[in-house]
């Protein structure tokens, strides 16, 4: 009797800013016994770290970058007093290290992107990959929107922080990665910006969570939600909240691939 052909396993990895470098501790995690997913999908920031390793980068690569505070320049900016500023050092990290195009990459790949003109979410899979991230990591108010085509689009984890959809079908095991869990942050002096970020975390988990669900397994590495999404001086803690979260469901993951 003919086995049954394995499927390749998917990761879909959530935006979340600074707190999505524990994507690079989660597949580091995977790497380490075998299991490096086959298929990406991500949004924002986990559209950034989802490029690269689509790209052929593995996590060391990644760490490396990290490291070297090349990802700590990302969303750097000051409060614009006129327009909005724009995400240029992605697009010069990309054009440096990325193919121009998804047809390029050496795994599939898709991005979840909010489209302002519509309302809608949208996956982008095909065509320029330049395009696609920088738009699904471009966070209202902070970032211009980016054109595609004849429409304006924004963050990704607007619409659709955990875009599982692209992998049900092709994939077994999907590995979800939301690195926005809700916690009860501890009773503090609230300012403008933090009222701001809470309000922004707080619809952006209200939109991951049925495609939670969708899951088969789901890593949410504790503590994050108490820094903000600009807190890339907290990198090892971050990475190291990944990896040791990926290593809780190992158990558990390994009895799926069997």
């Amino acid at each position: 009797m003919l086995k049954k052909k394995k499927k390749p396993i998917g990761i879909c990895l959530s935006g979340g800013g600074a707190r999505g470098i524990a994507h690079v501790g989660v597949l580091q995690a995977l790497f380490e016994r075998g299991m490096a997913p086959d298929r990406v999908a991500g949004a924002s920031m986990g559209a950034i770290v989802g490029a690269f390793y689509a790209a052929g980068y593995d996590p060391e690569d990644l760490k490396r970058l990290v490291d070297d505070a090349s990802l700590l320049k990302l969303f750097s900016f000051s409060l614009p007093s006129s327009g909005l500023s724009e995400l240029s050092y992605l697009r010069k990290l990309m054009k440096r290290f990325l193919p121009e195009r998804f047809e390029e990459l050496e795994r599939p790949f898709t991005v979840s992107v909010s489209n302002l003109n519509t309302g809608r979410a949208e996956f982008i899979s095909e065509g320029s990959l330049y395009e696609a991230v920088e738009a699904s990591a471009s966070i209202p108010i902070l970032f211009k929107p980016v054109k595609i085509g004849e429409y304006f689009y924004v963050d990704g984890g607007m619409l659709n922080n955990l875009p599982v959809e692209p992998l049900l079908e092709h994939c077994f095991p999907v590995i979800g990665v939301n690195v926005n869990p809700l916690e009860v942050l501890p009773d503090d002096s609230w300012t403008m910006l933090s009222v701001g970020e809470r309000c922004f975390d707080l619809i952006v988990w209200q939109n991951v969570q049925e495609n939670l669900k969708k899951c088969n397994v789901v890593i949410e590495p504790p503590g994050l939600s108490e820094h903000n999404i600009f807190a890339f001086q907290k990198a090892d803690f971050f990475y190291e909240a990944g990896y040791e979260a990926a290593l809780r469901v190992m158990p558990h993951l390994q009895g799926l691939l069997q």
